[in-house]
């Protein structure tokens, strides 16, 4: 994709199984940081308190995910703000096309109101590099292929918005949830185990470990416990234009559909 974006969120159907994608790009953008902090204030002050601060207090809708009922285009979300939705359970609201076009960009950047560049690319070619040339799949599980001792990035488009994969990918020590970071633990009885956390509690913590066997230890009976603050993987080497196609096939991991 030769035209980058600075963000376009898409709806998409994924059947992994079969290896097709039917996928649905609604338009391209170009969003400066004045829109779409036009956009945030204009959510607060006629969208949050419907739909939360974070856009997804209403059932089977995450606004900054993506998610709608009906919605897809943003002539779809244009005529719901303007003319209502839901058989009224959502009113319509008057709006300039100035805040309009800005509470779309800020809907369609995930609620970052930094507005931070996000190019997205294509899918096909995203996943194959993901299973080639990136070679994601030594460190990622998605759909029962790849190491359990990474996080499973099977639903991973349904719950990282796509500034925050690209900064997994291009700076992932910015990006590294806490849960996921690599640990080391000396036990009493001198065993040395390295793992990924999966769970963690006053008392026990679960893991994973590189053999890809389940722990569950008791504090009370460690040694040592260190979490690493290095991430498992180094910033990527990809082109941006590849970058972009990774992403995109990242968000049409949404898990089963």
């Amino acid at each position: 994709m030769k035209t980058k974006t600075r963000l376009t969120l898409f709806v998409m159907t994924v059947v992994l199984a079969a290896g097709t994608y039917s996928l649905a790009q609604m338009s391209d953008h170009i969003y400066t940081s004045q829109v779409i902090e036009t956009g945030s204030r204009v959510y607060v002050r006629h969208c949050a308190l419907c739909h939360g601060p974070d856009g997804s207090w209403v059932e089977g809708i995450d606004l900054a995910r993506g998610r709608f009922h009906l919605a897809v285009s943003d002539e779809d979300l244009r005529r719901a703000i303007l003319s209502g939705a839901a058989d009224g359970r959502m009113p319509a609201v008057n709006l300039s096309e100035a805040d309009l076009a800005g509470i779309i960009a800020y809907i369609r950047t995930g609620f970052e109101p930094e507005g931070s560049a996000v190019a997205i690319g294509n899918v096909l070619r995203g996943r194959g590099l993901f299973e080639g040339k990136g070679e994601c799949t030594a460190c990622h599980r998605v759909n029962g292929r790849g190491p359990r001792t990474a996080p499973d990035l099977s639903d991973i488009g349904a719950i990282r918005t796509p500034g925050a994969l690209q900064r997994s990918l291009i700076a992932p020590a910015s990006a590294l949830l806490p849960i996921n970071r690599a640990v080391t633990i000396v036990t009493r009885d001198g065993e040395k185990i390295t793992g990924r956390r999966l769970n963690e509690d006053t008392y026990t913590v679960q893991l994973i470990d590189a053999e890809e066997r389940l722990r569950s230890l008791v504090k009370s009976n460690l040694v040592s416990y260190e979490i690493s603050a290095t991430p498992t993987h180094e910033p990527t080497s990809l082109s941006s234009d590849e970058v972009a196609d990774v992403i995109a096939y990242l968000l049409a991991l949404r898990g089963q559909l």
